[in-house]
C-alpha cells in the first residue's frame, strides 16, 4: 500500500494507528488480493459501527486494536501462502497468531485474535462471545451477506466502498473458499461453512453427508 493511500484510509476512517496495526495492515495487503484486503478493512469499519449501534464504545467496552487486528488478518487462510490442512478460518487464525507472536504480542491478546478469526463464520456462537469476536463476525457478515447493513450510516458504506471497492467480492471469495477446500478435503469438514460451499458449488468434491457417515459407522459394528 502506498503511504499516501494508507494515510488517507487512516485519516478518513480513524483506523488504529499503532505500529502493530499498521504492520498488520501492510502484511495483509501483501498476502491477499485487493478484493480480500478491502473486505477485511470494511469488516472492521462495519463491525465498529455495529458495535456503536449496540452502545459499545471502542477503547471503553472493547479493545479497538484487537478488533482491527482480527478483522484485517481474518482471511489470511485464503492466501496463497496457506498450505495447511485446516479449514480457512482456522488456517487464518494460525497465520495471524504467528504474525503476532513474531512481534512479541502477549499471549492473552494473541488468543483473542485467534478466537475471533477461527469463529468468524460460526453463526450463533461468535455473536455471543466477547465484543472483539462478535464484532468481527458482525462486520464480515454485513459486508458479505448484508446482515445488519441497514443499521449502518449510509455515508459510511458509500465512503468505504469508494476507497475500498468491492471488486466482485462475492464471486471471488466464494471461488477462493471452494478452491481452497478442493485442494485438501480436510479443509472442509462436515458441517462447516466451507463444506456448505463445496456441496453447493463443487458437489463432486463434497464430503460424505451425515447419513453416509452414521451408516458407515453402523455397518462397521
Amino acid at each position: 500500500m502506498s503511504a499516501l493511500r494508507e494515510n488517507a484510509l487512516h485519516e478518513k476512517f480513524d483506523l488504529p494507528g499503532t505500529d502493530l496495526a499498521r504492520a498488520a495492515c501492510q502484511f495483509a495487503e501483501e498476502q491477499e488480493g485487493p478484493y480480500l484486503f478491502n473486505h477485511s478493512v470494511r469488516s472492521y469499519l462495519y463491525g465498529r459501527a455495529l458495535g456503536e449501534h449496540r452502545g459499545l464504545r471502542p477503547g471503553a467496552d472493547y479493545d479497538d486494536e484487537l478488533l482491527f487486528l482480527s478483522c484485517v488478518l481474518h482471511d489470511l487462510g485464503l492466501s496463497a501462502q496457506d498450505r495447511g490442512d485446516q479449514r480457512f478460518e482456522v488456517g487464518g487464525a494460525d497465520a495471524a497468531a504467528r504474525f503476532l507472536r513474531e512481534r512479541d504480542v502477549p499471549e492473552e491478546r494473541v488468543e483473542v485474535v485467534w478466537d475471533s478469526i477461527a469463529l468468524h463464520t460460526s453463526l450463533g456462537i461468535a455473536s455471543r462471545k466477547r465484543p472483539e469476536i462478535a464484532l468481527l463476525h458482525l462486520g464480515a457478515g454485513a459486508d458479505v451477506a448484508g446482515d445488519g447493513l441497514d443499521l449502518l450510516p449510509a455515508d459510511l458504506v458509500t465512503e468505504a466502498e469508494d476507497l475500498l471497492p468491492r471488486l466482485d467480492l462475492i464471486t471471488s471469495i466464494t471461488d477462493a473458499i471452494v478452491e481452497h477446500a478442493k485442494a485438501d478435503p480436510r479443509r472442509a469438514p462436515l458441517g462447516t461453512f466451507p463444506s456448505l460451499l463445496v456441496a453447493e458449488f463443487a458437489p463432486e468434491h463434497a464430503q460424505p453427508g451425515w447419513r453416509q457417515v452414521v451408516a458407515a459407522h453402523a455397518a462397521s459394528h
